[in-house]
């Protein structure tokens, strides 16, 4: 059976940059959501401190995604760094004010699983979904 022709069809852009008022709400909403949800949570001292446990959750921006970062104590004899950072959900602004929903799977790959959401909605889901934990 022969293969249909290729042929090309028009894609919306997505946007470089992220509106700065934008950006800066994220931000403040998303440190709110850490200081009252994720660092009590997952921010305990270690049960057993021969394996890595978390010690900070922060977020950071790279281009168009924000990200949300834990940082892992790793304190046993063949440790190769006394720490690393790690991401745990992303927001990937796609226009408007509409952000993609991500998670870090065990593959190395980010997985997104909810698509043009508001900020809000986004925050929320990190707060009350499993996936989106560190």
């Amino acid at each position: 059976m022969a293969r249909p022709a290729k042929q090309w069809i028009y894609s919306k852009a997505s946007p470089k940059t992220v509106p700065d008022g934008l950006r800066q709400e994220l931000s403040a909403k998303a440190a709110a959501l850490i200081e009252t949800h994720l660092r009590p949570k997952y921010i305990q001292p270690p049960t057993n401190p021969q394996f890595n446990y978390v010690i900070d959750i922060f977020t950071k921006w790279r281009g168009r995604n924000f990200y949300f970062m834990s940082k892992y104590a790793c304190p046993g004899p063949n440790r190769i760094s006394p720490h690393f950072e790690i991401g745990f959900a992303r927001l990937t602004f796609v226009g408007g004010d509409r952000f993609d929903l991500a998670y870090f799977r065990h593959t190395g790959k980010w997985w997104t699983v909810f698509p043009a959401l508001t900020a809000d909605e986004a925050l929320e889901l990190v707060r009350t979904e499993g996936l989106f934990h560190p």
